[in-house]
């Protein structure tokens, strides 16, 4: 996948994801691009440790796969800096 391909799947996964962690008011597109991208590494390591296929296009799997790893990732940090939720 390209460099912009990368931007518009992770700013779209990264921005569901913040609505689903509840993280979305004080995230900006810059950051919501930076946890999609991230998401997508996190989700396709679960997808292939479990044998899964990981992202692999730009398609609803690997947004699917992107999102869940944004979540993934956006709780983990939730839990660890102990941010609570309004």
């Amino acid at each position: 996948m390209n460099f912009i391909a990368w931007i518009i799947l992770g700013g779209i996964a990264g921005w569901i994801a913040s609505k689903i962690a509840k993280t979305d008011k004080s995230q900006g597109i810059l950051l919501n691009i930076i946890v999609g991208v991230i998401g997508a590494g996190v989700g396709g390591f679960i997808m292939e440790a479990i044998g899964g296929q990981g992202v692999d296009g730009f398609n609803l799997y690997s947004l699917l796969v992107a999102v869940f790893g944004a979540v993934v990732a956006l709780f983990i940090v939730k839990a660890v800096t102990g941010h609570k939720t309004a």
